[in-house]
C-alpha cells in the first residue's frame, strides 16, 4: 500500500478537524456510559482546533457543547479533566447561562483539592464568572497567588491581569498578595508531572493524589516573578511615582544583580518600564539610567541585551553614555550563539542611523560577521558598516554585498537598498557603483516592496545627485518595460514626466512612455498619457509638440474612459496657454487638511445650501510638500507611540493645516460658537508662561467673519492642588476695535487632567478693518488642596490671581501662508490693488536674518528657496499668502540691499486681491 503523501495528509487532517456538523453530532460521547476518555480527549481536541483557527460556533451550538463538556468534570482522567477546562474557557465566550458551572470549577480551587486540577480550575473562572462576582471569589483568588506551588500561583496572576480591565477595584487590593509572590522562595513545582501547568501537557498521564507522598521540587525559574511584576505594573501604571518606586526596589537600586528579582524576564519587563518612565519624565532619566547601566552586568544575557538595547534607543543619549551598552554588544558579536549576535548587529544597526562614530569601534566584529552562515546576522553588520564605514571603504562593500543577494530574503535586501539609499546621499562621489548594483538587484526576482524599496533609492538619487540623473532615468525607463506593479509604473511615469522634459534630449523617453499606452493595463496608460502631455508642454520645440499631439490624438479611441478623458483634456491643453499653466504647470495643489476641513464646514452650514463653495480662502502647498504629507502618517490618526522605533521620536507633530482641521473640530462642538460660521484661520500657539512654571497657559486666536476667540490652553503641574472655575481676563487696549462677549471657564483643573481649555470671545467692531491690539492677561481660579487619602478637594479654598505675559494680536494672526507660482500670480495681479513702500530697517546684522524677521512678522509662504539668500549685499524675497475674512490672495516681492554700518535697506512691493489686505502687509512692517 502506497504511503499518503504530505499534502495528502494536511488534507485528511483538515477535513477531520474542520467538519462542525460532525463534530456537533459527535458530541453524544459525552452522555455514553461508561465514558470513553480517548474519545471525548480526541472530540475535544477537534472544538479547540476549531476555534484556534477562527471558525465561530452559534450560541445554541456553543452551549449544547459547552454543557455537554461540563457532563465530564467528575471524571477521574487527568488528561480528559485539563482537556475540558481548556474547552470550557474557549466555549464560555459564546455560550449562555455558563455561571451555572461556577460552583464546579471552584471545587477544584479548594486548598485540599489535586494540585494538577488547580490552575486550570483558576484560569476557566476568569473567564465565566461576571465581574459583579469578583468580590465574591477575592479569597480564593488570594490565596492561589501566595501558593507556594508555582503553577498556581502563575494561573492565579494570570487570571487577575485579565479580570483587572473588568474588575478594576478587586484586583487593586491584591498588591500585598502579588508582591509575596515575588520574594525568592523555595516552591514546588510540577517538573516529574508537567500537567499541573500546561494546557495539554502530560495527556495519558495519571493524577498525582494529594496525600501520596508527592514531594515537589525546588523550582529555579521563578516565572512567578514575571507574571506578578506585570501584575503591579497594571495596578500602579497610573501612579508614575509608585512606579518608578517599584522599579527601583525591585531593581535593587545601585546593586548591578537586583535585590529581589531573579527571573530574566521579569527583570526585562522591569526595563521596559524604566524606559517608559523615562520616557514620561525626563527628570528620571539618571536614576534609571544608574539601573540600566547595572543590569549590563547581569549575569543574564537576556537582560544584558534588553538594557543596552533601552539606553541606544533613549531620548537625548550621549556618546558618553553609549559607551558601555555598546562595549556589551560588541561582546555578544562574538559569541558564539548565533541568537546573541543577531541581537547584537541588530541593535547596532538601528544606533548607527544616529550614532554612527559610536558604533565605529566594532567595525572589526562586525567586518568578520559578513561571511557567517547566517545571513540575517550577515545582512545586519554589512548594513551597519555601510553607515559607519568611510568613502575607501564603499567599493569593497559593495562587491561583498553583491556576493549574497541572491541568498536571502526580501526583507532583509530592503534593509540593504535602505542602508545603500543613504549612503548614496552620504558619499555622492561613489554614485556610479551604487546606482549600478541598484539598477542590477532591480533586474533580479522580489516582491513589491523590495523593488519600491529600489525605485525609492534611485528616485533620491535623481533628485538629490544631479550628476546621475540621465544615467537613472534611463534604468528607470528599462524597468518599466517588464514592471508587473501597477504602483510603480506609475510613479516612475510621473517622473519621467517631471524630470523628462528637462533633460538635453527628452525625445528619447518618449518611445518607453508610449509603449506603456500600447501594451499596459487602463491606469498605467492614464498615467502614461499625463508623462507625453507634460513634455508637449514644457518643451519648447515646435515639432515636439507636434508630435504629442499625434500620439494623444491615437489615445482618444482607448477602451477606458479616463485615458479617453485625460488625452482629450492634454490635447486641449496643448493648444492653450491658460489651461497648460492651470493642469499642468502648476505646481501648487490645495492643502488636503484644510479642505477637507472646508468642506465639513460647508456640509454643516445649513445656511450655506444655496451658496457655491469659495475655495479662495483655502491656503495652497506645493506638490512637493503634499507628497511629504501624504508619505508622513497623519497626526490627527496618530493617538501614541506605535512601536520601538517611534518611541525615542514620538509621533510626528501636526501640519499647519491639519491643526487647523482640529481645532475647527474643536470649536464646532462649543454651542456658544455655533452662529459664528465657519473658523477663517487659527494662529499657532502663544506661550503666555515659561516653560518652568507651576501653571502652564498658551493661546491659540481663531479668527472668524465677526468674531475673535482666544483659545487658551491651562496646564496644572502641582499634583495635589486643584483649580476650580479657572478663567482668563484679557483687557485689550484702548481703541482696539474690540468688544469682549464672554468667558468660557474651566470648572475643574488638576495635574492629572491637564491641559484643560478656557474660551475668551470678543466681537469685532468693524469686520471689514483687521484689528491689531495688545491685551494685558491674567488667569484667575479657586485653589483647593487635595485629600491624600480621598483623593478629594478640600471644602474650603482659597481665589488666586496669576499674572501671565502680554498678548498681541498682530496682522500675522489674519494672514495665512499659501504656496502659488509667484511670477505668473504677479502679472494677473498687476491690475489689482497694488502698494510700495520703502524701508530701513538698520538693527538687522544680514540680509538673512532680515528674511528671518519678515516671514515671522508676516507669516507667509516663501517662495522658490527665497528664504536663504545666496548674495549677502542683495537679495529679493518672494511670499505668498491669503487674507482671511475674504481679503483674498496677497504677494509681497522684497527688495533688499545691505550696507555695513547701515544694515538692510528693503523696498517693499505688495500686490493683493483687495485694497485693505496690501494696507494690512504694508502696516505689519510699518508698526
Amino acid at each position: 500500500m502506497a504511503l499518503a503523501g504530505k499534502k495528502e495528509e494536511d488534507s485528511l487532517m483538515s477535513s477531520y478537524f474542520n467538519d462542525k456538523t460532525t463534530i456537533i453530532q459527535e458530541a453524544r460521547v459525552f452522555n455514553d456510559s461508561p465514558i470513553s476518555p480517548r474519545k471525548c480527549r480526541a472530540l475535544l481536541t477537534r472544538v479547540v482546533y476549531l476555534l484556534y483557527v477562527g471558525e465561530t460556533f452559534g450560541t445554541q451550538e456553543a452551549t449544547t457543547l459547552f454543557f455537554g463538556t461540563t457532563k465530564l468534570f467528575q471524571h477521574k482522567d487527568s488528561a480528559l479533566r485539563q482537556m475540558v477546562y481548556l474547552a470550557i474557557k474557549e466555549l464560555a465566550t459564546t455560550a449562555e447561562d455558563v455561571i451555572m458551572v461556577t460552583s464546579s470549577i471552584m471545587k477544584d480551587m479548594q486548598p485540599n483539592s489535586e494540585v494538577i486540577y488547580r490552575p486550570n480550575a483558576i484560569r476557566a473562572l476568569c473567564r465565566i464568572i461576571d465581574p459583579s462576582m469578583a468580590q465574591g471569589v477575592e479569597r480564593f483568588f488570594k490565596a492561589a497567588i501566595v501558593d507556594k506551588t508555582p503553577s498556581i500561583s502563575s494561573a492565579a496572576l494570570v487570571s487577575s491581569y485579565h479580570l483587572f480591565p473588568a474588575a478594576k477595584d478587586v484586583v487593586k487590593r491584591w498588591v500585598n498578595e502579588a508582591q509575596e509572590a515575588i520574594n525568592p522562595k523555595s516552591s514546588g513545582s510540577l517538573f516529574g508531572s508537567s500537567t499541573g501547568g500546561g494546557y495539554l501537557g502530560g495527556w495519558g498521564s495519571s493524577p498525582t493524589p494529594a496525600n501520596s507522598g508527592y514531594q515537589p521540587v525546588t523550582s529555579t525559574s521563578h516565572i512567578t516573578q514575571y507574571h506578578a511584576v506585570g501584575l503591579l505594573y497594571l495596578i500602579r501604571q497610573q501612579d508614575r511615582m509608585a512606579v518608578t518606586k517599584m522599579i527601583q526596589q525591585m531593581g535593587g537600586g545601585r546593586s548591578s544583580s537586583g535585590a529581589t528579582l531573579k527571573n530574566p524576564m521579569a527583570l526585562c519587563m522591569l526595563i521596559r518600564y524604566a524606559a517608559k518612565i523615562m520616557e514620561d519624565d525626563p527628570n528620571s532619566q539618571r536614576p534609571m539610567l544608574e539601573l540600566l547601566e547595572g543590569w549590563l552586568r547581569h549575569k543574564s544575557d537576556m537582560v544584558n541585551l534588553e538594557a543596552a538595547r533601552v539606553i541606544c534607543d533613549m531620548k537625548g543619549v550621549t556618546p558618553a553614555q553609549l559607551s558601555k551598552p555598546v562595549a556589551v554588544l560588541q561582546l555578544f558579536l562574538s559569541s558564539p550563539r548565533g541568537t546573541l549576535k543577531f541581537a547584537a548587529a541588530r541593535t547596532l544597526a538601528s544606533l548607527a542611523v544616529s550614532h554612527p562614530n559610536v558604533v565605529i569601534p566594532c567595525n572589526p566584529d562586525l567586518e568578520a560577521l559578513i561571511t557567517d552562515s547566517n545571513r540575517s546576522i550577515a545582512t545586519y553588520a554589512i548594513t551597519t558598516l555601510l553607515k559607519t564605514g568611510n568613502e575607501a571603504s564603499v567599493d569593497r562593500l559593495m562587491k561583498q554585498i553583491t556576493g549574497f543577494m541572491n541568498e536571502i530574503s526580501d526583507e532583509f535586501k530592503v534593509i540593504i537598498v535602505d542602508a545603500i539609499r543613504s549612503l548614496c546621499l552620504k558619499f555622492p562621489a561613489k554614485h556610479a557603483s551604487m546606482l549600478a548594483f541598484l539598477s542590477g538587484v532591480l533586474r533580479d526576482e522580489g516582491g513589491y516592496d523590495y523593488k519600491r524599496a529600489v525605485v525609492e533609492a534611485i528616485f533620491d538619487m535623481i533628485k538629490f545627485i544631479g550628476e546621475c540623473k540621465e544615467q537613472a532615468l534611463s534604468h528607470l525607463c528599462e524597468f518599466i518595460e517588464d514592471c508587473e506593479f501597477t504602483k510603480l509604473s506609475v510613479r516612475i511615469l510621473h517622473l519621467l514626466g517631471l524630470e523628462g522634459p528637462k533633460s538635453p534630449q527628452p525625445a528619447k523617453y518618449i518611445r518607453y512612455i508610449y509603449n506603456r499606452v500600447v501594451l499596459e493595463n487602463a491606469t498605467v496608460r492614464a498615467a502614461a498619457v499625463a508623462a507625453m502631455a507634460k513634455f508637449g508642454v514644457n518643451v519648447p520645440d515646435a515639432s515636439m509638440k507636434k508630435s504629442i499631439g499625434v500620439l494623444l490624438n491615437r489615445c482618444l479611441d482607448d477602451v477606458d474612459d479616463e485615458v479617453r478623458d485625460r488625452a482629450a483634456l492634454y490635447l486641449k491643453t496643448l493648444d492653450e496657454e491658460p489651461l497648460a499653466q492651470a493642469y499642468v504647470k502648476d505646481e501648487s495643489t490645495f492643502s488636503l487638511a484644510a479642505l477637507e476641513s472646508k468642506l465639513v464646514a460647508y456640509v454643516n452650514n445649513n445656511s450655506a445650501a444655496d451658496e457655491p463653495l469659495d475655495l479662495s480662502d483655502i491656503p495652497k502647498i506645493s506638490r512637493e510638500q503634499a507628497a511629504k504629507e501624504s508619505a508622513r502618517p497623519s497626526a490627527l490618526e496618530t493617538v501614541a507611540v506605535a512601536g520601538p522605533s517611534q518611541a525615542a521620536t514620538g509621533p510626528p507633530p501636526p501640519t499647519a493645516a491639519e491643526a487647523q482641521s482640529q481645532y475647527a473640530q474643536q470649536l464646532a462642538e462649543v454651542p456658544e460658537f455655533a452662529d459664528y460660521g465657519p473658523v477663517l484661520s487659527s494662529t499657532k500657539s502663544t506661550p503666555l508662561t515659561e516653560s518652568e512654571t507651576e501653571y502652564q497657559v498658551s493661546c491659540v486666536k481663531h479668527i472668524f467673519k465677526e468674531h475673535i476667540v482666544f483659545q487658551c490652553n491651562i496646564s496644572n503641574t502641582i499634583t495635589d492642588t486643584v483649580l476650580e472655575n479657572v478663567a482668563v481676563i484679557l483687557q485689550p487696549s484702548e481703541d482696539s476695535g474690540l468688544t469682549e462677549d464672554f468667558v468660557i471657564p474651566l470648572p475643574s483643573l488638576t495635574a492629572a487632567t491637564s491641559p484643560g481649555l478656557v474660551y475668551v470671545s470678543f466681537t469685532r467692531d468693524s469686520p471689514e478693518q483687521y484689528a491689531m491690539a495688545s491685551f494685558a492677561a491674567a488667569l484667575k481660579f479657586v485653589s483647593k488642596e487635595l485629600d491624600p487619602s480621598t483623593g478629594e478637594p478640600e471644602e474650603e479654598g482659597y481665589e488666586d490671581e496669576y499674572q501671565l505675559e502680554e498678548l498681541e494680536l498682530a496682522a500675522a494672526d489674519y494672514i495665512v501662508p499659501s504656496y502659488s507660482t509667484f511670477t505668473t500670480d504677479w502679472e494677473q495681479l498687476a491690475d489689482a490693488a497694488s502698494a510700495t513702500e520703502t524701508f530701513s530697517l538698520s538693527a538687522m546684522d544680514s540680509i538673512q536674518a532680515a528674511c528671518d524677521s519678515i516671514i515671522e512678522i508676516l507669516n507667509m509662504e516663501p517662495l522658490g528657496g527665497t528664504q536663504s539668500p545666496a548674495n549677502p549685499t542683495v537679495h529679493t524675497l518672494q511670499l505668498s499668502g491669503l487674507v482671511a475674512g475674504g481679503g483674498g490672495k496677497v504677494l509681497v516681492r522684497c527688495r533688499m540691499t545691505f550696507a555695513k554700518g547701515q544694515g538692510v535697506t528693503l523696498e517693499l512691493g505688495v500686490r493683493a486681491e483687495k485694497q485693505q489686505a496690501c494696507e494690512l502687509v504694508v502696516s505689519a512692517i510699518g508698526g
